[in-house]
Order: C-alpha cells, then structure tokens, then sequence
C-alpha cells in the first residue's frame, strides 16, 4: 500500500472552530499525525454545535456533534489546561515533536504562552485580519472578513450560503502555505512562521475583477445566459452557457433558435416561462449531457449521493 503523502508529518492543532479545524482535516486525510489540542473547560465550541449523533447523555456533552466529528477525523485529541505550568509543560512537550504547529488565537496571544519552537518547526496562525494593521485584534466572523473583503458588495444583504473566508480563505490557504513551507523545509532544514489573514485571503477571490467585469452583473444574474432558472416543480435549474456553442445548442434543444443572438441580454422573459414549462428532471434528461452547460441545483444530501 502506497503510503499518503504527509505520512511523516505530525500537525499539533492549537485551532478551535470552523478554519483551524477543516484545515487540519484536510492534512490528516493526506496522512498527517494529527493531535488536536483543546482546552480542559469547553474544549473546541464545535463540540456543541448541533446537529448531534447519539443520545441525550453524549449529546449533553458534546461529544457526538455531526459537525465535530466531520471536521476531527482521523485525528487524536488530548485536553491541556494552558493557564496552568502543567499545561504549559504538556504543550512544550508536544511542541518538540511537531513538524507544524496550527494556533488561531487573536494575535499575540501566542507570543505569551512564551513556547519557544524547534528551529525546524513550521508555526502557522490563522488569523481574521492578519497579525499587523488596524483590525489585527478585532473580533471577527467570516461575514465580517468577506465584507472588509469586497466580496459580499455585488449580492448584500443577501448572506452567502458557505463560510467561504473561513474555509478557501483561511482553512485552504492555510493548506496551501503549509505544503509550501514543508517543501522548502525539506532543502534548507528550517522552519518558518505563516501567518494567514482570511480577510486579504478572501480579496484575492475579487482582487481580478477591480479593473470591471466584461459585463455588469455578470455573476449575479445579469445575463440571461448565466443565470439559474426556475422550472415547473419549484427545483432551479444553473445555465452558464457563456460561449456560443453553448448558447446555440441550448436554444437549439429548446425549440427556440430565435433567442441564439439574445444570450447577453438582461432578461428573457420568454426562457423563464419556458423554464416553468417542464419539471428539473425533465430538463436534466433533455440538456444536462448536451453541449450546453446546464446542471441543477441540488440539495446537499442529493448532492452527497450525486458525488459519491
């Protein structure tokens, strides 16, 4: 059996939450010795996020909530009080054998545990708004950082229905800088500290499009032929048929060559009341393996199935 690929990493995770925690995730399924380090109060606040696996004992406790489970396998845990001398001795211990070690604290808060690390050793802090700048110690969700970001000014108030600040911004990049670090600790032998800023993590997302898009609106709706369409059973249908093959083929599919030279326009009234006509699965057994970029919007648990 081939071995994965982080097999002879260890990853001390310091994180609580959504960030820290799929960050850590994602190394543990490539293989890495995960040991998730949680506080002897409430530990990670995930443990008490519902829904919850078991019965009402376990789910007082918070040790089967579906959330922390997901985001934990395949790692080991241990409790340290890190207030106490104990505590501290249990980190240092710890420490000296981490190849990564992943902190999410306000910054700062690191620097006075006063852990000295192993010059070898990579310290990654996930952070809102990075570890300097006006906002480095304010509070923060992944709201907040993808508002400082410019990423929510095309679609507020409307709320995005994903923690993409926490997850991409944060969790993934975090993943990304790691690997880096540990392909130039491989040549050089030394260690180094990342600090990731979900905030200026998540701008680089939108920072493409300062210069304007090709067309307004072009990801919200503006264009008839990137836009998602309501069909006759309530479900929706995505349509992003930007390039002309596409475009014609679909209208073709539709009965209706005479909208091929509308794809750009705002609205088209007529393909909505066409949408409406026929049911989702109708419209996925005509057009979903057809040149015409057309899928559905699936619930999650369909989709669960779907990408299985």
């Amino acid at each position: 059996m081939t071995a994965l690929p982080l097999s002879d990493v260890r990853v001390l995770d310091l994180t609580r939450l959504l960030p820290g925690g799929f960050c850590s995730q994602l190394l543990a399924d490539f293989g890495a010795d995960v040991v998730k380090v949680e506080d002897t109060g409430m530990g990670d606040y995930v443990r008490w996020a519902p829904p919850y696996y078991g019965d009402e004992e376990q789910q007082a406790l918070g040790t089967r909530s579906a959330v922390y489970l997901s985001l934990n396998r395949n790692k080991r845990s241990i409790r340290l009080d890190l207030k106490s001398d104990g505590g501290r001795e249990g980190l240092l211990r710890l420490v000296r054998g981490a190849d990564v070690v992943l902190e999410g604290f306000r910054p700062g808060v690191w620097e006075r545990l006063g852990v000295e690390l192993p010059p070898s050793t990579i310290l990654c802090s996930i952070t809102g708004f990075g570890s300097g700048g006006p906002h480095a110690a304010q509070a923060g969700h992944d709201l907040n950082y993808l508002g400082y970001a410019g990423v929510l000014a095309d679609t507020a108030p409307a709320l995005p229905p994903v923690q993409i600040a926490d997850l991409a911004a944060g969790a993934q990049g975090a993943v990304i800088e790691i690997l880096a670090a540990l392909l130039s600790r491989a040549q050089s032998g030394q260690g180094c500290r990342l600090s990731i800023s979900m905030t200026h993590g998540s701008h680089q997302f939108v920072a493409h499009r300062l210069a304007g898009d090709p067309v307004e609106r072009l990801l919200t709706g503006g264009v008839a032929c990137y836009r998602i369409y309501e069909t006759a059973d309530g479900r929706f249908l995505t349509v992003a048929a930007l390039e002309p093959k596409f475009w014609q083929r679909l209208c073709e599919l539709l009965g209706r060559p005479d909208l091929t030279g509308r794809a750009f326009e705002p609205e088209l009234p007529e393909l909505e009341a066409l949408f409406r006509t026929r049911t989702m699965r109708e419209w996925l057994d005509l057009l979903e393996h057809e040149d015409t970029c057309v899928g559905p919007v699936l619930s999650l648990a369909e989709s669960a199935t779907e990408l299985a």
